[in-house]
Order: structure tokens, then C-alpha cells, then sequence
């Protein structure tokens, strides 16, 4: 499938159909993740379960710390797919691919080397460590090639193609709950490897999966695949990646206060042993499925929005973030329901049904997982302001919600609630960020912010002949004031209708 448009079309029926391929692929990577768990969990002990769980959130972390870039990506993918500006969709796609090679490599470096010193600092539990240094360091050895699998799902997303990722996703956790099993317990000629043949599928899985790929964006000579003639779009343009970076970094850091604030929070947690930190690491398998539709709807709101905003058309704009929350509602309403209904019976497919750990799993789930709603209605309306350069306030509200609020809660009232503190910090944390977030969409400037400057970025591209194009006309602003008889003011209207 080719670039999607999403400007035309009635908003609520295109929102729904592109949201469910979003929403099929987190299902896929979450129950990836928990069958592992599962493996993880059963056979080689909580300790093992509490290293995987360890491991998982530094690796959030470090997903977290490209996500702003590849976001800043998608959404002028999706604005200069809007305005009909292909050369421009092509400089994007290129300078952003080398510079994903280029940090990803130095992040999986490092991050090897640091192994036992990053999870030290997390105060990992001494009888998990072990486990942990093994798993890490296999993950960090995938790290180049989950960052680029990442990229290249997040741009097609982008250009309205919400399907190719989907069935890549499904090849690659298909393979990797296949080669989970056959990595840690070994069979015939391959050797049992325990909790780093987990790891290990995983990056087998993802190599494959992104090899296939991009064989078949190749195959079909899709939008977003450079040819040899456009290989020169792989030099990295300074103003592109300067404007990528400016605009990428606040929404990178939106990720970085939400998994830095997860690692203190799972230092707290290891404080109580290791068998609450089994317990917090399953509820927190199942809150990843209950956050799923938000983060499908919110995905699909931003590509829709980039789109909208690059094609001018703001009327659709405040109609696509309405639709939205609802959506939210009703989604991730239905799977709270069913989370808190068959409670017990979701934490059995992790824990022993007669151990301690699964009773504090199911009293961490009663008290967390209506929350999510709240949640969901943030990360809609984070999707609709950051799509038009707006990534400043998003930031601001996280950091306030996470780290002004939920954290100093639940470390001050440990005094006289214990662990219970920590539990319902999680409430009070989505309730403060779901009222700054709505106050900022109802009366902030996020209206009158632009991805773009006037005239277009600053690109400086290497032509055909080798001539600067900075020495040429500047490319053309992905919205022109004269492009049509259509065209939107350069003020977006003031709608303030939430």
C-alpha cells in the first residue's frame, strides 16, 4: 500500500480504520512482550522476571530518547505529504535515516559497555542482576536495529500507510514467540541459552522482519524509498536535521521524563523485594494493553493532523481531535472494564495462582487501571497540539504531572502509606496532566505555532550536479500562500472549541 490521504473523507470512519492497524501492532509487540514474560515468568523464576522487567524499562528509556526525533520525522512526512511536496518528503526520509544510523550505533556502544553500572543505578535487586546483565546486553545489541525498525514503521505511518507496519509487526512477533521458547530451553543442535535467548529472539525476529521490509518498500517502489538516483538525499541536510532536532528534542524528552520517572518508580518498587517487583512488572504488562487505544488513536490523530495542517485545512483540525477523545472513551473504557472484571484470571497467566506476588498484582491493577481513561483523553490531545510545532506545553505538563507531582507523592507519603503510595500516584499523576492538557488545547496558541517556518526550512541539499541547493531558489514552504485558490491564512483560525 501506497501514501494514504487523509485529508478528505468523513473524519470519525478514517480515524477508526487507520487507528486499527496502530492499534494491531501494539497488541502484537504487547503480547509479544507478555508471552516472553510468560517464558520468563513460569520457567526461570520471579528473579529472572524482575531482571527482564529491569532491563524492559531502561529499554524504554532509551526508545524513549529517539522517539521525539522519529515523531518530529513523521509529522513533516505527513505535512509535506498534505502539501503535495514529494522532494521535500524525500530530504526528510533521508536525512533522518543516516542520523537514526549514526545515534543508534553510539547509544548501543554505550549502553553495552554501562551494563552493570545502569542497572546499579537502577538498584536492581542482587539476586536478579545476573539475569539482567545478560538480557541488557543482547538488547543493547539489537538497539540499532529496533531504532531503525522503529523509523521506518513511524514514517509509513506518516505518509497514511498504517497497514505495511502492521504486517511486518505481525512477522515479527510471530517469529519471535516462536524462537522464544526454542533460544531459552534450547532443542537438538541449538543449546539452551535461559533468559539471553529471550533477548536473543528478539533480535533475531526484528533483523528479519526489517529485512523484509524494506525489501518490499523496494518492490513496490514505495514514496518513501530513496533510489540510487536519490541516494544523495542520504547526505545528512544541515537544516533539515537542524529543524527535526529543535522540534524532535521536547517531544524526545516528553519520553524521557515519562521512562526516567518509570525507573525511579521501579526503584521504589525494588525497595520492597523482589516478589513486588514481579507483581508490579505483570500489572504493568496488562496497563501497556489498556493504554494501547490511546496511543493508537493519539498515533492516528498526529498523522492525520500533519497531514490536514499541510494540506491548510484547519477546519478539520479541532473535528479530528473531538473524534478522537471519543474514541478514547469508548476504547480504552471497554478494556478497563474487562481488565478490573477478570482480574485474577489475567494475573494467572504470569504468577502462581497461590503466591504472594499475585495478590499484590491484582490490588496494584484495582487501583491503577481506571486511571488510563484519563491517560488516554492526554496523550489525544498531545497528538492533535504537537502535530502543529507545538512540543513545548506537552513537555512542561509532563514533567509538572511526573515529576513535580506523582513522584514527590509517592516518595513522601511511603512514610505512612508504604508501597500503597506508590500505587496511587499513578491516579493522581494522569488527573494533573489530563487538566493542564486540556486547559493549554482550550485556551493556548498552539493554533498560531507552525512546524515550518515561512518559506520552508532551511534546507541545504546536494543536487544532482553536485551544485548546493542553497545556491538555487528555496524550496517551496509546505503550505504557499497562492499554491491554491483554497489557501488558509498563515494564522490557523481561532477554534477554541475543545
Amino acid at each position: 500500500m501506497a501514501e494514504q490521504d487523509l485529508t478528505r473523507g468523513p473524519i470519525g470512519k478514517t480515524l477508526f480504520w487507520f487507528s486499527l492497524p496502530v492499534l494491531g501492532s501494539n497488541v502484537l509487540q504487547s503480547l509479544n512482550a507478555s508471552i516472553n514474560a510468560m517464558w520468563i515468568g513460569h520457567y526461570l523464576g520471579e528473579s529472572a522476571l524482575t531482571a527482564a522487567s529491569n532491563a524492559n524499562i531502561l529499554l524504554f528509556f532509551l526508545l524513549g530518547v529517539v522517539f521525539g526525533i522519529s515523531m518530529a520525522n513523521t509529522i513533516l512526512i505527513g505535512q509535506s505529504i498534505g502539501a503535495k511536496n514529494h522532494v521535500l518528503t524525500q530530504r526528510i526520509v533521508g536525512t533522518s535515516a543516516t542520523f537514526f544510523v549514526l545515534m543508534s550505533t553510539a547509544v548501543a556502544v554505550f549502553g553495552y559497555i554501562f551494563t552493570p553500572e545502569l542497572l546499579s543505578a537502577l538498584g536492581t535487586p542482587s539476586d536478579a542482576r545476573a539475569f539482567a546483565v545478560a538480557y541488557l546486553r543482547i538488547i543493547f545489541v539489537a538497539l540499532p536495529v529496533m531504532y531503525f525498525y522503529n523509523f521506518v514503521m513511524m514514517a509509513l505511518r506518516g505518509a497514511g500507510d498504517a497497514r505495511t507496519p502492521f504486517r511486518f509487526m505481525l512477522l515479527s512477533a510471530g517469529l519471535d514467540v516462536a524462537l522464544n521458547p526454542l533460544l531459552i530451553f534450547g532443542w537438538g543442535p541449538v543449546p539452551p541459552f535461559g533468559i539471553a535467548g529471550s533477548a536473543g529472539a528478539t533480535l533475531i525476529a526484528q533483523t528479519i522482519s526489517l529485512a523484509a521490509l524494506m525489501y518490499t518498500l523496494y518492490r513496490r517502489r514505495d514514496p518513501l524509498w530513496l533510489s540510487r538516483k536519490d541516494w544523495k538525499y542520504l547526505r545528512i541536510d544541515p537544516g533539515l536535521l537542524r529543524l527535526i532536532v529543535v522540534k524532535g528534542l521536547p517531544m524526545g524528552l516528553q519520553m524521557v521524563v515519562i521512562s526516567s520517572s518509570a525507573m525511579v518508580m521501579m526503584g521504589f518498587v525494588n525497595g520492597y523485594g523482589s516478589q513486588t517487583t514481579a507483581a508490579y512488572g505483570v500489572a504493568s504488562q496488562l496497563w501497556t494493553y489498556v493504554q494501547m487505544p490511546a496511543l493508537a488513536i493519539g498515533a492516528g490523530v498526529s498523522s492525520m493532523v500533519a497531514q490536514n495542517v499541510g494540506a491548510g485545512l484547519w477546519d478539520r483540525v479541532s473535528r479530528i481531535g473531538r473524534v478522537g477523545v471519543g474514541l478514547n472513551f469508548v476504547m480504552t473504557g471497554t478494556l478497563v472494564v474487562a481488565i478490573l472484571l477478570f482480574n485474577r484470571q489475567f494475573m494467572n497467566a504470569f504468577l502462581p495462582d497461590d503466591g504472594y506476588a499475585i495478590s499484590v498484582a491484582k490490588h496494584i491493577n484495582a487501583v491503577v487501571a481506571w486511571s488510563f481513561v484519563l491517560f488516554g483523553v492526554t496523550i489525544v490531545l498531545f497528538g492533535v497540539v504537537r502535530t502543529t510545532g507545538a512540543v513545548t506545553a506537552p513537555l512542561v505538563i509532563l514533567f509538572v504531572s511526573q515529576w513535580v507531582i506523582r513522584l514527590p507523592f509517592a516518595w513522601q507519603m511511603q512514610k505512612s502509606w508504604g508501597a500503597e503510595a506508590i500505587w496511587w500516584s499513578f491516579p493522581l499523576g494522569f488527573a494533573v496532566s489530563l487538566v493542564m492538557a486540556l486547559a493549554y488545547y482550550r485556551w493556548g496558541r498552539w493554533r498560531g505555532v507552525r512546524m515550518l517556518p515561512k518559506g520552508g526550512p532551511p534546507v541545504i541539499a546536494p543536487l544532482g550536479d553536485g551544485v548546493n541547493a542553497a545556491a538555487g531558489p528555496p524550496p517551496a514552504p509546505l503550505s504557499p500562500p497562492a499554491a491554491t485558490p483554497a489557501a488558509q491564512p498563515e494564522r490557523a483560525p481561532d477554534d477554541r472549541r475543545p
